[in-house]
């Protein structure tokens, strides 16, 4: 049996036994549903839902408070981001310490947590990665949960900074079961750039052959244009959620979410100095043509044919010889322009399309001897296109199923409780990827000029031919996860958990669909036994050596790690809960569309562990009505031979995080917030330099113009960034939210953000200012409608977001959005 077969017919009879258990509990006898544990919930009239009171179970699993759980996590709840106009995962830096995110060609898709790229949960299970394929839409969430560090061995493998868990609006069908009638809302929002978005959504009781049910259903339609040139954002979010009893025992809930995106990456700023982000003083010129068939685009092969190319022309940092630069890099009628922050690297067709379909089936039966059988089957998949002309396209066609099955119960034993889940779990990822990124030049395109024959190149998607990788392959995880939480009526409380992951991969390449011609140093051929891609370097095909090959054509690996967490915490009378957590994650390292590169399995560069050492201290006070969360950590990465430069980099971190929540009166909310972050690159360290595009500031002697034509990259010593420092992170951020309620209907809401300078780039050759950023808006309720308006940035201050600072900071930066307004019109009933 193939190993493919195997996966295939393990998980067909996983799944089917999962249904089964489920089906076989209609005939168990009905009992009285158990009573939930009694959590502590603080309800202070006034908060937003912004006090931590209530159960969250995308920590542990447990239903733990955030004030009880022993671990640096933030909710943000529906309330806060209508108030606020949040509508992206970037504004929630002001709500959540640790959470500034780099710009990923100005898609947010991905929180950065802790410096990293994060993880996105849906209901507690881990989506497809997704770090710019589309914006994530928490706009239409009830909650977002935001949890700092490795996630606990019940949610599984995952990146170290942390994750975001996305809590739909469909999720309110479970109260909307038990509704007496249909309830519902219409919202219109309207604002700078054309903005367009109309929400309607309704949920009630229903009753499905004499069962009692619930349903809710959400939808969101936007059509909006943007600052930036060529830049544009059509998009449709469906939602549905549906709950039903079966019996008093077993419940059902059910749903999904499809998200259609039409829009564009945002590389932002070529041609990057130090003057263009003071003064806004560009470099203009036009590159020499190369497009030597007419046909409006730069093949490969044209590149090839005059010379330029992306690593053979690597002059040495502060160097002086612009000699190893080829002439037909060069850029003609060269000048200097002041640039608008909308003037951006896009082309009119550049394109950014991505589909997904998200499903969830949970089943719950609670037996008559005290434990919870859950369920949760999950699929999702995306169809992604990304097409820029400056010389970038991919595509991903991925999904994932996963079944993890928790079984727990409590226990109450003299002066403790004791809470047990159990959970194995299975989780399957199929992909087919391909990226095109050879010949991939910013810096041709002059931004005051549309995009011409003159940059714009022949991308391997359009010809479905010519990438650079192309993948496609499988992974199973097959996993065992078992935790305990202890808690003494004393105040002591213990959580421990353990968790097994086996992980089998298989990955191949299709050579047909690889660039052929010169690449890179060499030619690539194939070796006589079809296994292996090998660079020539002009021998003859025969005389190759093991040092030859590049990737293999396909591999498959089996590896395993063990995950486990250990926090211990007290809980003293006057409200204080100091903590500790140590923990460490075994996960693999994969890509933008979820794939798993061949020539990663075959190196051994696909596992990776990550360790947390956090302590901390959280408290309430005030009656309840004042809460704070003060941690202090170390994360690292620990496995240097499993490095993603853009998306997972061996690093480590330490930092500072203070969190205060405070509802001064039942008309006054205000919330504040502290991070101070370091994050080091290690692999850079340890290889005393890291790789990167370079750009002018980079290059104090020679003439920029002379290689804008295409580009110049090479080792960024760690002489010149001493402590290894990551790029694009600002190690102290500032914020603080006020809300008033004026008790006439109307409200008023402000927050602001203070951010540190930081380097675009590894090489810390251009300085991104300190910014403050302030934004404000009122708010008038009636019975039924409300009306709200918000002005992003009110003093139009002007910031930048480092893009990919690890390897193109020294290339290209993000002027972030001046002053905008935003209305919102909403009826419910």
């Amino acid at each position: 049996m193939s190993l493919r077969t195997y996966k295939t017919s393990y998980l067909a009879s996983a799944i089917a036994l999962s249904l089964s258990m489920s089906a076989n509990t209609f005939a168990a006898d009905e009992a009285e549903e158990p009573t939930d544990k009694e959590i502590e919930k603080i309800e202070v009239r006034g908060s937003l839902g912004s006090l931590p009171g209530q159960a969250v179970e995308s920590v542990f699993g447990f239903g733990k408070s955030i004030l009880e759980t022993p671990r640096s996590a933030s909710t943000i709840s529906q309330e806060q981001m209508e108030r606020f106009s949040v509508s992206d995962i970037d504004e929630l830096v002001a709500f959540a310490p640790g959470t500034f995110t780099q710009s990923f060609f100005g898609v947010a898709g991905s929180l950065d947590v802790r410096g990293t790229p994060g993880e996105t949960y849906f209901r507690g299970v881990k989506r497809l990665d997704n770090p710019g394929n589309y914006p994530t839409p928490i706009g239409a969430s009830s909650r977002v949960d935001i949890v700092r560090g490795p996630a606990s061995p019940i949610y599984g493998p995952a990146k170290i900074g942390g994750y975001l868990n996305f809590n739909p609006k469909s999720a309110r069908a479970s109260g909307g079961q038990y509704l007496d009638d249909n309830t519902g809302g219409f919202s219109y929002t309207t604002g700078s750039w054309n903005k367009n978005v109309i929400t309607a959504e309704i949920g009630g009781p229903a009753e499905i052959a004499g069962k009692k049910a619930g349903f809710y259903i959400y939808g969101e339609v936007e059509r909006s244009d943007s600052f930036y040139e060529n830049t544009k954002t059509d998009q449709t979010v469906l939602q549905a959620a549906f709950n039903i009893d079966v019996t008093d025992n077993l419940r059902f809930e059910f749903g999904g979410m499809y998200h259609d995106y039409d829009g564009n990456q945002v590389a932002g700023w070529n041609r990057l100095t130090q003057d263009l982000v003071d003064n806004g003083t560009y470099i203009t010129g036009t590159a020499q043509p190369l497009d030597t068939d007419g046909d409006g685009y730069i093949s490969h092969q044209e590149y090839n044919a005059a010379g330029v190319d992306q690593y053979i022309w690597q002059v040495p940092m502060n160097g002086t010889t612009p000699d190893l630069i080829p002439d037909i890099m060069a850029l003609e009628n060269v000048g200097t322009t002041t640039l608008d922050a909308s003037q951006v690297l896009v082309a009119e067709d550049d394109e950014l399309t991505n589909t997904v379909q998200t499903l969830y089936f949970d089943a719950m039966y609670y037996t008559d001897n005290g434990w919870e059988v859950k369920n949760q089957l999950f699929y999702e998949g995306y169809e992604n296109n990304n097409e820029n002309a400056y010389g970038f396209s991919q595509y991903h066609d991925s999904w994932v199923i996963e079944d993890k099955i928790v079984f727990s119960t409590e226990l109450e034993l003299d002066d403790m409780i004791a809470q047990v889940q159990i959970s194995p779990s299975l989780r399957y990822v199929d992909f087919e990827h391909g990226e095109d990124w050879k010949n991939e030049y910013f810096d041709r395109r002059d931004l005051t000029m549309e995009s011409s024959s003159l940059d714009r190149r022949l991308l391997a998607t359009v010809i479905d031919d010519d990438y650079t990788e192309w993948y496609e392959g499988n992974y199973l995880d097959l996993g065992f996860a078992a935790m305990v939480d202890l808690t003494w009526e004393w105040g002591l409380n213990v959580v421990l958990g353990a968790r097994y992951d086996s992980f089998d991969m298989e990955s191949s390449t299709d050579p047909d669909k690889l660039l052929l011609g010169n690449y890179g140093s060499g030619f690539v051929i194939m070796s006589d036994d079809g296994k292996y891609i090998l660079n020539d370097f002009g021998a003859d095909s025969a005389n190759y050596t093991a040092a030859d090959i590049t990737a293999p054509v396909e591999a498959e690996d089996t590896v395993d790690g063990v995950s486990w967490n250990t926090s211990i915490s007290y809980k003293f009378d006057m409200g204080l809960i100091p903590y500790i957590t140590a923990a460490e994650q075994s996960t693999i390292i994969v890509g933008q569309g979820a794939e798993i590169k061949t020539g990663s399995i075959y190196s051994g560069g696909v596992f990776d562990k990550s360790t947390l050492m956090e302590f901390g201290v959280k408290g309430t006070f005030l009656e309840d009505s004042l809460y704070f969360a003060l941690s202090n950590y170390t994360q690292e990465r620990t496995d240097t031979k499993a490095q993603s430069t853009t998306l997972n980099n061996v690093t480590e971190t330490k930092g500072t995080e203070f969190e205060l929540r405070w509802v001064v009166t039942d008309d006054l909310v205000v919330s504040a917030g502290y991070t101070d972050v370091k994050v080091l690159n290690l692999t850079a360290i340890e290889d005393g330099g890291q790789y990167g595009f370079f750009g002018a500031e980079d290059m104090p002697l020679v003439e920029p113009s002379l290689a804008y034509g295409g580009v110049v990259g090479g080792t960024n010593p760690t002489s010149n960034n001493p402590e290894g420092l990551k790029a694009g992170i600002p190690q102290n951020i500032y914020s603080f939210t006020a809300s008033y309620d004026f008790q006439n209907g109307f409200s008023a809401n402000a927050s602001v953000i203070d951010v540190d300078s930081t380097y675009s780039g590894y090489s810390q050759a251009v300085l991104l200012p300190s910014y403050t950023l302030v934004n404000a808006g009122v708010l008038y309720q009636a019975d039924t409608w409300s009306a709200s308006l918000n002005v992003k940035n009110l003093t139009d201050e002007t910031y930048y977001r480092a893009n990919f600072p690890d390897l193109f900071g020294s290339a290209v930066v993000l002027p972030e959005l001046p002053r905008s307004v935003q209305a919102k019109f909403t009826y419910n009933f």
